[in-house]
């Protein structure tokens, strides 16, 4: 038989809007799920190359007890609306993108090519601004209203000014919104359920 070429869904929504629980809903009916938040933990972690060049950049500061980035003080560097934080922002994209791209593009190519067609879900949040709207077949939206959202990063412990500090960072939800070829109103609380989007 032929290669099969997967059918590929991307995530769009704003920041707590439940894309990832929509994601592993679509996994639960038999998707892939790439959650591109855990591939650039992994990059993070296991990519000497990304941690010289930060270190360089921003000092050994940005290191654990354990010598490993800390994700904490990175997103201190890069969320909010200052000149530097977006100059930092943009610095950290450079450096992690094409290697998360590269990541998820690898899986993708390894999962198994047979009928029926696979369906793969790549849940990113900068998914748009990251470019990788090309690869993908479908766009899906993640409507949620702002108050859920709001409910929802109180329990992550965000004051609302953290979450609009992330969402800030990211393009605005109306663009998103009007690029998704699907929207799903999301109006739940999910629960005791815990997501990172």
């Amino acid at each position: 038989r032929g290669r099969v070429n997967p059918i590929i869904i991307g995530m769009l929504g704003g920041v707590a809007s439940g894309k990832s629980l929509v994601a592993e809903m679509l996994g639960e009916l038999g998707a892939h799920v790439l959650n591109a938040d855990a591939i650039g933990h992994e990059v993070l972690r296991t990519d000497p190359e990304v941690r010289r060049e930060l270190c360089e950049l921003w000092g050994d500061g940005i290191l654990d007890v354990d010598g490993q980035i800390d994700r904490v003080r990175i997103g201190q560097r890069v969320f909010g609306d200052s000149a530097d934080a977006a100059s930092n922002r943009q610095r950290l994209e450079k450096l992690l993108h094409p290697r998360i791209r590269q990541r998820v593009e690898a899986r993708i190519d390894a999962i198994p090519k047979r009928s029926p067609t696979p369906v793969v879900v790549v849940d990113a949040p900068l998914l748009l601004e990251a470019g990788w709207r090309e690869f993908c077949s479908l766009l899906v939206f993640v409507d949620t209203p702002m108050a859920i959202r709001n409910e929802r990063g109180t329990r992550r412990g965000w004051e609302p000014a953290e979450l609009a500090r992330r969402e800030a960072a990211q393009m605005p939800v109306d663009e998103k919104r009007r690029r998704a070829d699907v929207v799903i109103e999301n109006l739940a609380l999910d629960g005791n359920k815990e997501h990172n989007d």
